[in-house]
This record gives structure tokens, sequence and C-alpha cells, in this order.
């Protein structure tokens, strides 16, 4: 079972990281774009700024998981760190299920909200809304599977709850 968790935790951690990757050279590839245009050197293309924004949706969608295994996301644990005995891992766990919980109870919501983009353009882009809504969507599965592993490793021994400190740990 750890070792299973284990390879699950590592395949999304590196399908987050390429996701975000590519998302990250895409705002890149598009404000370079965008620079160039404005510079003269190229002719000034509109979709570049509705694309980084777009990118920056995608960005922090596969990003949140990320953020809440690196700790990097917003965190106040100055209290709960200076409780006695077992009671700060008590509410990291505690902590992780809530936001699994939050994360998949909204997941219908974020559906519903992805069906409407369909009726909708990006007037720039000219692709359908919907592709864009998604991310609202994916950035749940994404933080709920992320908290949902740390639930699981917390259960099983194979994750203390705590922030990892390195990008090897991840």
């Amino acid at each position: 079972m750890k070792s299973l968790v284990g390879h699950v935790t590592k395949a999304a951690v590196l399908i987050a990281r390429l996701a975000t990757g590519v998302a990250f050279l895409t705002i890149i590839v598009a404000v370079i774009i965008q620079l160039l245009g404005r510079s003269g050197f190229v002719p000034a293309m509109i979709w570049t700024e509705e694309l980084t924004r777009f990118a920056l949706l995608w960005l922090t969608a596969f990003g949140a998981g990320l953020g809440l295994r690196t700790g990097a996301l917003v965190n106040v644990d100055i209290i709960s760190e200076a409780l006695p005995g077992k009671q700060p891992w008590m509410l990291r766990l505690f902590a992780a299920v809530v936001t699994a919980g939050f994360a998949l109870m909204l997941i219908s919501p974020a559906a519903l909200f992805t069906k409407i983009g369909a009726r909708q353009t990006a007037p720039a882009l000219g692709i359908h809304m919907d592709w864009i809504h998604a991310a609202a969507l994916v950035t749940l599965l994404v933080l709920g599977i992320f908290a949902i592993l740390r639930v699981i490793g917390m259960i099983i021994g194979t994750d203390d709850g705590l922030p990892t400190k390195s990008a090897e740990e991840l």
C-alpha cells in the first residue's frame, strides 16, 4: 500500500509539474510575442494577452496541488505547531480532510460552470470558453487529489502532513 501511494503521488507530482511547465512556457512565449509586436519587430497580435491570461489560469490549476504539497499555499500554522504531542499532526490531517472535502464538493458546480462556457467564445482566440472554464474544474480535481493523497499518506505513515522541504522530496 505504501509503495502504491508513493508511486501515485510521484506520478501526480510529475504530471502537475509538466502541465505547470507547459502553461508557464505558454505564458513566456505569448508575452515575448506581445513584446515583439509592441516593439515593431513583428505585427502586433491581439490574441497574446488573452492567451497569457488563460495560460495563467491553467498554471494555477495544475500548480494548486503542488502548492499544497510544498506549503506554498496560505497556511497559518504558528498555533497548531505549538500544540503538544500529536495535536499538530491531527490538525494537519483535519485540514487535509477539509481541503479534500471542499474540493470534491465543488466539483459538480465547477463542471456546470465549465458547461456554461461552451456557449461563449473567447473574442481574440476564438475558442470555446469551456476550455478556459475547465481550469476551475481541474484546479479542484488536482487540489482534491493532492489532499486525498496527503490524507492517505498521513494515515499509512508515509506523509507527516508537513510541507515538503525540497524539490527532490516532491
